[in-house]
Formats: structure tokens, sequence, C-alpha cells
């Protein structure tokens, strides 16, 4: 689904990414996790096609990625709501924008508002909302496309513990249905440990390691001792000191 070969990314003359290589099978899911100031968002940019690589290459199904690919949805930590349109209208931009006969687009937009949970705000403005309702708005917007590959960029951060665990879990719902690959950055050690197949950690531009995650999708996963200890590796490696043994191993383990 996804390769990325020998990726390097500089802003200006500041080396942001160095030597990035990995490989996301279709229908799996990559967390990405590290410090702040890592490279993460620029690696999620680089992968929706809003920035270009300076060296290197990504592949989506055996395409290069030159620029902004249709089936490619992205949610952002800021929801990236139009203020001025309701709920409903939100949602059915994309499918204005793609040319969708009307009455396709009432179907499609109450069905994802339907699955999601928000009917009752369909004629709401994104400033009436909650948190966890905007982003269940911004999940849905991108959803109703259909894509192939769904791109989040830190989207659960601003929400409290419980409706985070609520959106985490609606993800996966949502993708053990629909079969789509997804990417996630993210800060949160359990965040990653719940939702990625596999783990992505980087400290300064650099992919240290990749982990598998065997126990993806489990029914009440968070209670499970296999869960915390892939936090312990996770938080291990977060704590390396750079430039220590396991450097530039890109293992799975």
């Amino acid at each position: 689904m996804i390769e990325v070969k020998n990726l390097n990314f500089a802003y200006q003359k500041e080396r942001v990414l160095n030597n990035i290589n990995f490989q996301l099978e279709e229908g799996k899911s990559l967390a990405i996790i590290g410090p702040s100031g890592c490279g993460k968002t620029t690696l999620l940019y680089l992968l929706a096609g809003l920035e270009q690589a300076d060296q290197g290459e990504i592949k989506i199904k055996s395409k290069l990625i030159s620029g902004i690919r249709e089936n490619t949805g992205v949610i952002l930590q800021d929801y990236g709501l139009f203020p001025w349109k309701t709920v409903y209208h939100n949602l059915a931009l994309g499918l204005k924008i793609r040319g969708c006969a009307k009455k396709q687009i009432e179907k499609k937009v109450n069905l994802a508002l339907k699955r999601l949970k928000i009917s009752e705000f369909k004629n709401k403005y994104p400033a009436e909302l909650s948190g966890g309702q905007k982003q269940r708005v911004a999940v849905g917007r991108s959803l109703v496309l259909a894509p192939d590959l769904l791109l989040m960029d830190e989207p659960f951060s601003a929400l409290d513990a419980l409706t985070r665990e609520e959106m985490q879990n609606l993800i996966l719902e949502i993708h053990s249905r629909d079969n789509f690959s997804f990417v996630l950055v993210t800060h949160d050690i359990a965040e990653a440990a719940f939702l990625g197949h596999k783990i992505a950690v980087i400290r300064e531009g650099q992919i240290v390691n990749i982990l598998s995650n065997p126990h993806f999708g489990q029914k009440n996963l968070r209670e499970k001792e296999e869960f915390f200890e892939l936090q312990k590796k996770l938080r291990k490696q977060m704590t390396l000191e750079y430039g220590g043994e396991n450097q530039h191993e890109k293992r799975e383990v």
C-alpha cells in the first residue's frame, strides 16, 4: 500500500527527515510516535502530498506521489472544519467538489452522520459543538469520500481522556468494517499501542525502530498485560539517549 524509500526533507537548510524507509501493507495501520519537533507531522504531510521530498520517493498502491491524492483522507489536529457551514454541509463539501449528484450526496452524508452518531447535529455549526463532536464531523468529512488511506495528525490530542478513548474505539470500529489503511501521528504512547499494527519511533528526523503489534484490535486490549508491555517497549525507545546502540536499528520486534 505505502512504500517509502530513502526519504529526505529539509526546511531551507535545516534537515527535518533523514533517510526514512518503511512499508505499510494494505488494510494495516501505522502509528508514528516521537518527541515534539522530531519530524512526525512533516512525514505525514509528505505522505499526503502537501509537501514534496528533497530526495527519495513515496509510492501508494505502486504509484509515485507528486501531489494531493484523491483517495487519501486527512484529519488534522484543529479539525479543519468550515465555521460558516453546518455539519451536514461540511460533510457534503468534498462530494460536491467531486460532482456527485444531490441524491447521492444526501444518501452518503446521512449514512455517515448515522454511523458517527451525529445525525442530531446535522444543522448545527462547528461553534455549537463540543470537541468530541467536532472530531466526529472531521472524521465523517474524510470517510464520506471512502478513502483507501486515512492520515491523521494528533487528531485526539485536544480531547479529554474518556472522549479520546471513545474516538479511538470509533476509528477501530470503522477500520474493521471498511478495511482502509491509516497512518496516525501521535505523542501518546498508549494511543500508538492501541491504534498501530506497526509503530514507528522517530527521533531527530530518523526512524530508529519499527515495532510490530500482534495484539492490534483485540477485544478489551487496554485491560491486558500485553498492552502495557508494548507501552514499556515504546517508552524505552522514546527515552533512549540518541546515539545509543539502537540508534539506527529499524527492525521489527
